[in-house]
């Protein structure tokens, strides 16, 4: 049987500020209240002597070489911008004043 009540669900919301329906909070007592049966069953699952496992699957990374390649011609970029000024884009200043 679950430790969780509905009373400590409405507890919890209540210090979250989130509001939930009679439903909702015994809903989620009962489902925290299953989750924390599995939980507790994975904690008695004897694990001594098993080797860490980050990935189940190895991942190999496929990487291809940095190659110079055509760009685009920075006045024509910047002739098409809504702004720009001494060869960069200009935008409205977001942070703190001038």
């Amino acid at each position: 049987m679950s430790n969780i009540s509905r009373e400590e669900v409405a507890r919890i919301a209540k210090v979250a500020h989130i509001v939930l329906t009679d439903e909702e909070t015994t809903q989620f007592a009962r489902d925290l209240g299953a989750l924390e049966e599995r939980l507790e069953r994975l904690a008695a699952w004897e694990t001594q002597g098993v080797a860490e496992t980050v990935n189940p699957i190895p991942l190999v990374n496929v990487w291809r070489d940095d190659e110079v390649g055509q760009t685009l011609d920075r006045e024509e970029v910047l002739a098409q911008a809504p702004a720009a000024e001494d060869g960069m884009f200009q935008v409205p200043q977001i942070l703190g004043e001038e």
